[in-house]
């Protein structure tokens, strides 16, 4: 198995293995697959900090309003009468005006964030300095686990805006988000290994060799729309046969 140790930019973020036979199409999209779940369970971590702290998600009509102007206007947080935690709640006020204010009782409170920091530990850049590998189904079972504190705590669920919930529903809405910059989408990444882009027609094998022991760092980025072009302009230009639609 060849050892692939995966990194944005100069950061470290996980390490892979895979056969030299493995298709760089195939490998590609699994590298892209395991850093995207990498940030889904960071986000989730972030967001359940604050859950175990203020409590679920304001609506939407009534963020960052004082209690003053939501009496004025007589909203009403509906879904926030219904979310309650188990063994009932301790108000903590939320600052920044996002949360409820309905934070779970201690007990409650632990469950999050133990659930919390064995996520993080699974998905930890650390795992490069103890030489453990990253696999998709590692990922996985730091999501269930996420996923099953949050119904211990809160077993009649979450709002559906609650951005907890949609991230487990995967209607996660990162526009205009800095989070969104980081994820890299399955078909622009792009592998890159001492200097040479891992071409998805080819196999790993075809750039390493048949070593089976080799170890290699690898960069994952996304293309440019101006590189995507360029690749079809190059693509259409050798396959002068192809129809154009």
């Amino acid at each position: 198995m060849v050892l692939l140790h995966v990194k944005r930019g100069d950061e470290s973020q996980f390490l892979l293995q895979a056969p030299g036979s493995t298709e760089l199409e195939e490998l590609t999209v699994q590298v892209a697959r395991i850093y995207n779940a990498r940030l889904k369970v960071q986000r989730l971590c972030s967001e359940m900090e604050e859950l175990a702290e203020h409590g679920v998600f304001l609506p939407p009509n009534m963020q960052g309003l004082t209690d003053d102007q939501i009496e004025e206007l007589k909203l009403r947080d509906e879904w926030g009468e219904k979310c309650i935690p188990s063994g009932g709640s301790l108000f903590k006020k939320d600052d920044i005006g996002r949360r409820n204010g309905q934070a779970p009782n201690e007990k409650m409170k632990q469950v999050l964030k133990k659930t919390i920091e064995e996520a993080k530990a699974i998905i930890s850049k650390k795992q490069v300095e103890a030489s453990v590998c990253v696999t998709m189904e590692m990922v996985k079972d730091a999501l269930d686990q996420l996923r099953g504190a949050v119904m211990i705590v809160y077993p009649m669920g979450l709002p559906p805006y609650d951005p907890i919930r949609m991230e487990f529903e995967n209607k996660e809405d990162l526009s205009g988000t800095q989070a969104a910059l980081s994820v890299i989408e399955e078909s622009e990444a792009q592998l890159w290994w001492a200097a040479k882009e891992l071409r998805r027609t080819k196999k790993l094998l075809d750039f390493v060799g048949k070593n089976e022991k080799t170890k290699i760092i690898v960069k994952i980025q996304q293309v440019s729309t101006f590189a995507l072009i360029c690749h079809y302009f190059i693509y259409f230009q050798t396959n002068k046969n192809v129809q154009y639609l």
